[in-house]
């Protein structure tokens, strides 16, 4: 490793050089438009509107309130995504939080991101939702069964994880294209329960009861609002990965904005309409009692083509898992490219142009993370993570705006957008902690503060087995990888 350049200086201006010099290969601009708005809503629309409903309801205590959550949840997506946009005009490079923390605040801030998403959060990501997928794509070899076998659950997982590492090596084309086909199957099987609410509610059958006492039962406890916001902001998670890959955007100073405007509205639509279904179809009781509530609803409206939501789930999850494959790999590769990894997860594939050992190095960790997973404390413990880097990229805005007045602005938010998100952020770290601490959360603390040790040992004074870059040029050599450099 080498220790990382702080670009910004002491202004904070995000400065516009390569980090690797002129020479090496490059990524290909390779997404348009429409690509990248499948990206974006490929990456949110996955497991979560499939199970967080439940979570949601139950925290919230009521459909109204849970109604209310989800319609928030939206808005916040919303305002942050075009906090990202701005951050993602001023500083045009790939990586998202990280890259935008490690030009304003500095290298050891930088450095705690990459640690914290790279060997835990994006992994973690990776592993709960392909294990949502293995559930739904298990569910029709066991029909009647409660619980399905866990050694083969985590095994189909870990097969999907493994063939999505084949795909995104392979050609970030055909990763490309694999998750614009799986975003058009998951939209469609959305519009079918969407349209299914709405046969349901003119033929008369619908549970309109339960909105005539939609409040009723509401929480008002901060830590219980917090949990039901971390379910239901579980199913908008990704509404900033397009700021992961802007270097392999076509057009990103337009096409990013766009991308966030159409993605983001689009899904907050289907998710409330949707969950409109659930509560017209299913009773309160029975969206509790269920695991599988897209399954469920599909029993008691489609008949014998019930078949087609555990199918339908089973390829949003994996698109969902392709999605957030191909953008957590391109945190690791630019924390990489940055001195904060080791030099071999910065290099590209000499044929393919992917970025290989990121790739392999974030399926070890996710087939890792597989073993012991279990789908909620993983969301818990991810939306609490995330919450509190994406306070930190907020304040980077802020910092900005405060530091470089007469920085230019492509594009640029009313400042009480930050600020409302600053607050949000706040809360949702906060709330939980307070209102609902949980042992997990003192581990996700402690190995946050690991990074601070590990970063001055590494990366400040440069304490590194010697034998580690003869180690990376063989490496090198067997995965047929080259040094890169970046395109601004």
């Amino acid at each position: 490793m080498k220790r990382s350049k702080e670009w910004g200086g002491s202004d904070g201006v995000p400065a516009q050089e390569p980090g690797n010099g002129a020479s090496g290969l490059t990524m290909r601009r390779e997404i348009g438009l429409w690509s990248a708005v499948s990206f974006s809503a490929g990456c949110m629309i996955g497991s979560g509107i499939f199970m967080s409903p439940q979570g949601v309801l139950v925290h919230m205590g009521s459909p109204g309130g849970s109604l209310v959550v989800w319609a928030v949840c939206g808005l916040l997506a919303m305002l942050g995504a075009l906090c990202f946009a701005e951050l993602g005009a001023l500083i045009p490079e790939s990586g998202g939080e990280y890259a935008y923390i490690l030009r304003t605040f500095g290298s050891l801030p930088g450095f705690l991101v990459a640690y914290t998403y790279v060997l835990v959060a994006r992994p973690a990501a990776i592993a709960a939702v392909s294990l949502s997928f293995a559930e739904y794509a298990l569910a029709p070899f066991y029909p009647g069964c409660t619980s399905l076998p866990q050694v083969a659950v985590k095994s189909a997982a870990a097969s999907c994880i493994l063939l999505l590492l084949l795909v995104n090596v392979w050609s970030s084309r055909l990763a490309t294209i694999l998750m614009n086909v799986c975003t058009a199957a998951k939209v469609f099987s959305l519009l079918i329960i969407v349209v299914g609410g709405a046969v349901v509610l003119v033929q008369g059958h619908g549970r309109t009861e339960v909105f005539l006492s939609a409040f009723q039962n509401t929480t008002l406890q901060a830590g219980s609002i917090g949990m039901a916001f971390y379910q239901g902001l579980w199913s908008f998670e990704g509404w900033g990965s397009i700021n992961y890959v802007t270097e392999e955007l076509k057009n990103p100073k337009r096409n990013l904005l766009w991308t966030l405007i159409i993605s983001i509205p689009m899904v907050t639509a289907l998710y409330l309409l949707v969950n409109i279904s659930y509560l017209l179809v299913l009773s309160p009781s029975e969206i509790l009692s269920s695991k599988a509530m897209a399954v469920m609803w599909g029993n008691q409206i489609l008949g014998s083509w019930a078949w087609l939501m555990p199918l339908a789930v089973a390829l949003s999850t994996f698109g969902s898992v392709n999605g957030t494959f191909f953008g957590s790999s391109r945190v690791c590769f630019v924390a990489a490219r940055e001195g904060h990894m080791p030099s071999l997860l910065s290099m590209l594939h000499v044929h393919c142009l992917t970025p290989a050992p990121a790739l392999m190095f974030t399926t070890v960790v996710a087939l890792i993370l597989v073993i012991p997973g279990e789908f909620s404390t993983i969301v818990n413990l991810l939306s609490l993570l995330s919450w509190i880097v994406y306070g930190t990229t907020i304040g980077c805005l802020l910092y900005l705006r405060i530091k470089t007045k007469n920085l230019p602005h492509i594009y640029k938010v009313p400042t009480i957008i930050p600020v409302i998100m600053l607050l949000a952020s706040l809360y949702l770290v906060l709330a939980p902690i307070i209102d609902h601490p949980q042992m997990e959360m003192l581990y996700l603390f402690l190995f946050m503060l690991s990074g601070f040790p590990v970063y001055f040992l590494l990366i400040y004074f440069q304490c590194q087995p010697k034998c580690l870059q003869k180690a990376i040029l063989h490496l090198q050599l067997l995965f047929e990888v080259a040094p890169t450099t970046k395109e601004c």
